[in-house]
């Protein structure tokens, strides 16, 4: 007999098998030594009360033997197979190209940057040196930004496509199965070159192409029809189908189509700062309690406030992290987080900003680029701030909502360094005034959030792409290029890696009807 109940459990008896069957026992009114096994499908922390525990939905299992499910994926040979050329590897472009395998089609993905052992080199040099490879960065490279993202997989795009089967595939190419039970699932920036590259290495078997260092700068198009692509070598390679996997941070790219009077559009997107507290005025604010203890993973918190009209958000929360210099060209400053495996190191960041809509932004409103010449500005202004080298601009909270100037300000995470500096002359004054004020107000919502041990750091301006590529509802494809599949964030059509991974996938199903 098999029996789906919740059981509640206190922190430290989450993984303990024997004392989840007495729990499990006890609610179901049966000797414990009855259960066989316990099947854990769903898991997350209630800190609503004044005593956290773990809620689980689990399976019991009684008198049954239960056979753990094996997470291999065996795929078909397509060496010789039609092809499907994929710029980016990111998730959406990865995703892409496995699903292509699976339908019988040959992917080719061109990626600009390098391959994640190259790659580090590259960070290093940012991290340490200040210096800003252009097409080997976080946000370039194989696994995209998403290498270097820490792995959060929580996502509300879940009538996309089958979450489920992504979170399975990453099990597949070694993530750990918690991801498959966990409320807020989490892989971890140490863990995840690893697994691209097995994924990397899978599509390679089966007969795909990936080509690192390898720049797209023209669409080959031919009586509305995609033929193909040339690179910055000169280089033609021809195809029906392309999916446009780039990324949000491929300036060059929307300059590429712009420049082939093949239609974008100006998008609204998110720009503010990101916030790092000590992770212990996390841990106190939400678990209740004075220290966390080693039983509870570090808290996130999730924040919003309508300012103005406008909403004022937390985005991308790192508990236990770091903030990254996330430029992708010299003398600019885009700063992002991310959290390893155990999510220990003592700082909790997040972006907190502010939406950004097409009205707000001065200039020709049939300029699709607008958009990203402003988020460039704003990027220039505060490296200009900051003096050089990626320091960052910084300013403590409660100075930055009462209008002063740092005298100093608290250790942090941010390895380039950072500057005390009034971010009022970076942010524009109508984000500037909203953070202000909802600062205070997350305050009221979480103890201790409001305080000067806070660090505010600029700017946080990557939250999503500022251009989208339209393209049919139906087909996936532009409505001007028959072929063309504008895929993942880049395009607009995501916001983090398993939504991503799902477009990437939807593309390659639509590219195979061709």
């Amino acid at each position: 007999m098999i029996k789906e109940i919740e059981i509640v459990c206190p922190p430290g008896q989450q993984e303990d098998v024997e004392a989840l069957k007495k729990i499990a026992g006890t609610s179901l009114n049966i000797p414990p030594q009855k259960i066989t096994a316990l099947k854990i499908l769903k898991r997350s922390i209630d800190a609503r009360g004044r005593r956290v525990i773990y809620r689980m939905q689990v399976q019991v299992f009684m008198d049954e033997i239960y056979t753990p499910e094996p997470f291999t994926i065996n795929y078909p040979d397509i060496k010789t197979s039609k092809p499907v050329i994929i710029i980016g590897a990111g998730p959406a472009g990865l995703f892409a190209a496995l699903q292509c395998i699976e339908l019988g089609l040959k992917p080719v993905i061109l990626e600009r940057g390098k391959d994640v052992k190259q790659r580090r080199r590259d960070l290093a040099n940012i991290n340490k040196q200040g210096l800003v490879n252009p097409e080997s960065n976080y946000c370039f490279g194989e696994g995209g930004a998403g290498t270097y993202s820490d792995g959060k997989l929580y996502t509300r795009s879940t009538k996309r496509g089958d979450v489920n089967a992504v979170l399975k595939t990453f099990v597949a190419h070694g993530a750990t199965e918690d991801i498959l039970i966990d409320a807020r699932p989490h892989i971890g920036t140490n863990k995840l070159p690893q697994i691209i590259t097995s994924i990397t290495e899978s599509i390679l078997n089966a007969g795909g192409e990936i080509h690192f260092d390898t720049k797209v700068t023209a669409l080959l198009v031919e009586y509305g029809k995609i033929k193909g692509v040339q690179l910055a070598s000169g280089e033609k390679i021809n195809a029906d189908a392309v999916i446009l996997a780039t990324g949000h941070s491929a300036r060059d790219i929307f300059e590429m189509l712009h420049r082939q009077n093949i239609l974008i559009e100006a998008k609204p997107f998110a720009l503010g700062v990101r916030i790092e507290h000590p992770q212990e005025i996390i841990d106190q604010a939400q678990y209740h309690c004075e220290h966390r203890g080693p039983d509870l993973p570090p808290s996130y918190y999730n924040l919003v406030e309508q300012v103005d009209d406008r909403g004022v958000f937390s985005f991308c929360m790192c508990p236990g992290g770091i903030i990254a210099p996330c430029a992708t060209e010299a003398e600019e400053i885009v700063v992002n987080g991310w959290s390893p495996s155990k999510r220990n190191n003592p700082f909790a960041n997040s972006g907190t900003v502010v939406q950004v809509n097409l009205k707000d932004v001065a200039g020709d409103e049939n300029d699709p680029l607008r958009m990203l010449r402003f988020q460039h500005r704003i990027e220039k202004l505060a490296f200009k701030a900051g003096g050089g080298d990626l320091v960052a601009p910084g300013q403590r909270m409660i100075d930055f909502v009462e209008n002063r100037l740092s005298a100093d300000l608290p250790e942090n995470s941010y390895l380039p360094g950072v500057r005390s500096v009034e971010l009022k002359e970076i942010v524009p004054g109508w984000i500037n005034e909203r953070l202000r004020k909802a600062l205070p107000a997350f305050g009221k919502k979480m103890k201790g959030y409001y305080t000067n041990e806070a660090i505010l750091v600029g700017v946080e301006s990557r939250t999503s792409s500022p251009v989208k590529i339209p393209r049919d509802k139906e087909t996936l494809q532009h409505p001007q290029v028959a072929g063309l599949f504008p895929c993942g964030e880049g395009a607009g059509y995501a916001g983090g890696i398993i939504s991503a991974a799902i477009d990437g996938i939807n593309c390659a199903i639509a590219a195979s009807k061709l």
